[in-house]
């Protein structure tokens, strides 16, 4: 295998990813979107803080916070440590978690204690599995699909639609060809749920009524604002043209736009994208979303403070996300998506 092929292995690219997110500024130059809005101040609350209950059903399994530590990593022996402190962190809050792409996995079974270490750690929550579009527009049969489903006993597979970072990526695969075919098989065979996620660039209301109507449960807009997945593939290939850094949809747009086809279909909102302190989870339930998610700051945690560090961060995220409901008189997150934001611009 020559040089090149040693970088672009999947395993390799795996580990630059991680020392790029861990080590870089990787963030979109704008913001999520959320930053245009002001929560409503209620004086006159009564709301109970100590009785607001955030605990829900998912996939069949009921946890205690509507967030979920979002699919990142897997397939190098760097993502195994990751991946078992993540999990253990997830099992005790008892909160869903998501692996990263399980590419690798179809390649070969070198690393695939990677990604069963999440079950292992956190057999008692809803574990997504992970495979992006590219590998299911290509893919031959429904054997792979099946297998990474069982490696680590997925409650729900994830598929990621990346065509900027695929665009970028140093000999990605930017073919989608034959996606929503797949796809349609895959829901027709497959018995647990499918959800759409993409990998920071946002997914816009004209794409989701699309996937929706095919069958896919759930939507994860992973809007710009966030990690630039452009970016990570600019530095990692050493690019001074950076014309894509900032491309793709604000995450609180794309919720808005995906939330007006609640009226129509029955699925499950997730935000994510930039989600990186209580106000913006906030803000993304009273905005329409159903859970929220984070990636790299979850990532960085897990890096410097183990799964403690995990635990202590989203566990005060959502105790000042009670702080909010309460300023707001919101007692459960359904009151806070009734009318409890204002725009900035209506302020002043």
């Amino acid at each position: 295998m020559n040089s090149e092929n040693v970088k672009n292995d999947s395993s390799s690219r795996k580990k630059d990813h991680i020392e790029i997110c861990l080590n870089d500024d990787v963030a979109y130059k704008k913001s999520n979107g959320f930053d245009k809005y002001e929560f409503r101040h209620y004086a006159i609350t009564e709301v109970e803080i100590d009785k607001i209950d955030f605990s829900l059903t998912f996939l069949k399994k009921k946890i205690n916070l509507p967030f979920l530590i979002s699919c990142m990593t897997g397939g190098t022996s760097e993502a195994n440590k990751i991946n078992a402190e993540l999990a253990i962190a997830a099992q005790e809050l008892k909160i869903p978690i998501g692996v990263g792409s399980q590419r690798q996995a179809f390649e070969n079974s070198k690393y695939h204690d990677s990604y069963k270490v999440v079950r292992e750690k956190a057999p008692g929550v809803p574990v997504l599995g992970n495979i992006g579009a590219a590998q299911i527009a290509g893919m031959n049969g429904l054997s792979s699909i099946k297998r990474i489903i069982d490696l680590i006993e997925a409650d729900a597979l994830v598929i990621h639609f990346n065509p900027l970072q695929e665009l970028i990526q140093m000999n990605g695969e930017p073919n989608f060809s034959g996606v929503v075919k797949n796809i349609k098989k895959i829901l027709k065979n497959i018995r647990i749920p499918l959800i759409i996620k993409e990998v920071g660039a946002g997914i816009d209301g004209t794409s989701a009524e699309k996937l929706i109507k095919l069958g896919i449960k759930g939507i994860d807009v992973s809007g710009a604002g966030g990690t630039s997945w452009s970016a990570v593939e600019y530095l990692r290939n050493r690019e001074a043209d950076r014309q894509f850094w900032d491309w793709g949809l604000p995450t609180s747009f794309c919720i808005r736009e995906i939330k007006k086809l609640k009226k129509k279909f029955d699925f499950f909102l997730i935000a994510s994208g930039g989600i990186s302190n209580a106000t913006d989870i906030a803000k993304a339930y009273a905005l329409g979303a159903d859970l929220t998610a984070s990636a790299r700051p979850l990532l960085k945690e897990v890096a410097a403070n183990g799964p403690g560090g995990v635990i202590k961060l989203v566990g005060g995220w959502f105790e000042d996300v009670k702080k909010i409901m309460y300023l707001t008189g919101s007692p459960n997150l359904k009151s806070l998506s009734k009318n409890k934001l204002i725009k900035k611009s209506d302020l002043y």
